[in-house]
């Protein structure tokens, strides 16, 4: 069974969908996410990742502790394990991300794994940023992605 609640957080509305006890998305309020085939309704697990949230946007939580299940590409699931390995507060370029997951040539391809992640936040594509440490885009907004940053920099 497959549910999505939406949380009133700090960066406003906040949708976490969950399939299995496992959270699958992460969107915000100007995101596309298609409902299709999830209920709208709260589980254990969303409730426990909208706490483990407010406490990493209340400056109490550096690490997430949920099950995840992203659904992508082997290529994608390599550069998305890479960035849950980028410390709270770090950020690495595109490049870094690319030889982590194994093929360093491939930026543009971790630039579209980054933007086709669909569990934001939990897995953190918004410590990713250009090689001359220009902040480039991100799904929810680059308003979003600087406070992020700014939040894990104090």
């Amino acid at each position: 069974m497959a549910n999505v609640f939406y949380y009133e957080l700090k960066l406003g509305p906040i949708g976490i969908a969950e399939s299995d006890d496992k959270i699958t998305h992460l969107f915000f309020q100007n995101e596309a996410f298609s409902p299709e085939g999830y209920t709208h309704g709260e589980t254990a697990v969303l409730t426990e990742a909208a706490k483990q949230l407010k406490e990493y946007f209340d400056g109490q939580r550096k690490e997430f502790e949920l099950p995840l299940a992203p659904a992508g590409t082997e290529f994608m699931q390599r550069v998305w394990n890479a960035l849950l390995q980028i410390p709270y507060g770090e950020t690495r370029s595109y490049k870094q991300i690319a030889k982590m997951a194994g093929n360093e040539k491939a930026c543009r391809a971790v630039g579209m794994a980054n933007n086709r992640n669909p569990i934001s936040i939990f897995i953190p594509c918004h410590r990713v940023i250009g090689a001359n440490g220009a902040l480039v885009g991100y799904g929810g907004g680059l308003d979003k992605k600087i406070f992020l940053l700014e939040l894990e920099r104090r």
